[in-house]
């Protein structure tokens, strides 16, 4: 079972109910409740059969959301498949510069490094803003005494020159314990790493090593919970999954103590920890009906689907935004 469908087992809502065979493949249901907010898809395919494969990869933290979609949609076009894939968001980025998927979930912006190498095989792409995160670090429910850090005190366990250095709770501050720091976190393919190491230790990339990486956020939750002295992050979904194991910290960036929450990341407070979400769509891809369709689905119930799978919706202007700007990658070429 991958990242992503594990964390669709937390979307059986009123809106959007997730049987127990997503995990092996199974389709997501709406209820036939008149309130609910996943709407039928909507678009200028809507009423035709349509068929194929919209092939995605990339961000394991975007994934659980585009898999929501994807299980959504194919209740309306039951031969369109749309398997998504976890590689991270470096190596989705990958695949798609090379021209093997059609879509890539990102949880940060693509680099030029990575712009060049779709250019270089004719890959024209969007950029498309679907959610928020508010990127959430997490400690053992048995740890008393971190309930908030600051980002200083991040950078001390984290940044390059803390590896075999910082080894315990008491060398981030003589006030912690002297409890073994054990850390996890995201492998250096992950969008997530790339963002926290830039906003904490100020480069994207630079880390110390002597951590437990992983592409899986179930690694994480397994390591940082079976740890006393155990410390990691990952997107606020996964947290909310894994609320009965973990604790999340308080993040005080200068202005006091800020929890992770969709009122705190959609106002601002939570800094620097709250970033945007992102799916790109080839140029290509989106000339095909399957995928026109699919877009149409996805962002014409953007909102409603992010709030089911415990997503932060985006906020009035962001979504008027998203829209605008599918409808013009449908009007090109």
């Amino acid at each position: 079972m991958t990242s992503g469908q594990r964390r669709l087992s937390a979307v059986a809502t009123a809106a959007l109910v997730v049987s127990l065979a997503a995990a092996c493949g199974g389709d997501a249901k709406p209820s036939g409740d008149s309130t609910s907010s996943a709407a039928p898809a909507q678009s200028s395919e809507a009423g035709t059969a349509l068929s194929g494969e919209i092939k995605v990869d990339g961000s394991s933290t975007v994934a659980p959301l585009t898999q929501a979609a994807s299980e959504l949609f194919g209740e309306e076009q039951p031969q369109v498949k749309v398997p998504v894939g976890t590689s991270g968001t470096g190596g989705g980025f990958e695949r798609f510069c090379a021209g093997e998927t059609d879509i890539s979930n990102a949880s940060r912006p693509i680099k030029d490094e990575e712009k060049a190498a779709c250019e270089a095989k004719g890959i024209k792409f969007t950029e498309l803003t679907v959610a928020t995160d508010a990127l959430t670090v997490v400690v053992p429910k048995e740890n008393d005494w971190a309930t908030c850090l600051t980002t200083d005190q991040l950078k001390k366990m984290w940044e390059p020159a803390a590896e075999g250095k910082v080894k315990t709770w008491k060398d981030v501050d003589p006030k912690f314990p002297a409890e073994e720091l054990k850390l996890y976190g995201p492998g250096t393919d992950s969008g997530t790493f790339d963002y926290f190491t830039d906003e904490i230790n100020g480069e994207e990339g630079a880390s110390r090593k002597d951590y437990s990486p992983s592409e899986n956020d179930n690694d994480i939750v397994t390591g940082v919970s079976g740890a006393k002295g155990g410390l990691g992050y990952f997107g606020f979904t996964y947290f909310e999954e894994n609320a009965d194991k973990l604790k999340a910290v308080e993040i005080d960036s200068g202005s006091g103590c800020v929890a992770p929450s969709v009122e705190t990341a959609q106002g601002g407070t939570y800094t620097p920890l709250a970033r945007p979400l992102f799916i790109y769509p080839s140029a290509a891809a989106a000339k095909r009906p399957e995928v026109v369709a699919f877009l149409d689905y996805y962002v014409g119930n953007i909102n409603a689907i992010a709030k089911d799978a415990k997503f932060i919706p985006l906020n009035a202007e962001q979504e008027a935004k998203l829209k605008a700007d599918v409808t013009a990658l449908k009007s090109q070429g």
